[in-house]
């Protein structure tokens, strides 16, 4: 990714310096750890900010399939959404697609002496799991994510 300097001596990727020279109000989420330690809950931040993952068939979003929005939980971007949520059987919430490509990122994970795809939240770093190729053929994907990672928000 290139990097850019803004106005706040903060480091911006690429596409949030031109959001925010467009004048969009979405902005990176740049936080210490320590302040991540105070906000989060141990579970969401030995999750989120430490690369971990929650026990399969524990999570709340595993077996959840209400309409709405499912936003990061750090820092509250919208990643997916109910209609691209389905029922993997893999003991965590699974969607076939996020709400589009900018909202998350990924990299090639070799922990463990696996080659997975790591997902993370764009806006703040957040680790939310894995994407795999074993999804619907919509899209071939799964996004198999930590309900930790998550929080919802309901459609009317």
């Amino acid at each position: 990714k290139q990097y850019y300097l803004t106005n706040n001596d903060y480091l911006l990727p690429k596409r949030e310096h031109e959001m925010a020279e467009k004048g969009s109000d979405k902005a990176s989420v740049i936080k210490s750890d320590e302040q991540w330690r105070e906000e989060l809950t141990p579970e969401a931040l030995a999750v989120c900010r430490q690369k971990g993952t929650e026990r399969p068939y524990t999570g709340k979003y595993d077996q959840h399939f209400a309409n709405g929005q499912y936003h990061c939980h750090c820092c509250g971007a919208e990643l997916f959404t109910s209609s691209s949520k389905f029922d993997a059987g893999c003991g965590w919430p699974s969607f076939n697609a996020p709400v589009n490509q900018l909202a998350i990122k990924e990299e090639l994970d070799v922990a463990h002496g696996m080659r997975r795809t790591e997902v993370m939240c764009d806006d703040c770093g957040a680790h939310l799991g894995h994407v795999f190729p074993d999804g619907p053929p919509e899209t071939g994907l799964r996004y198999c994510i930590n309900s930790v990672a998550l929080d919802f928000k309901e459609s009317n």
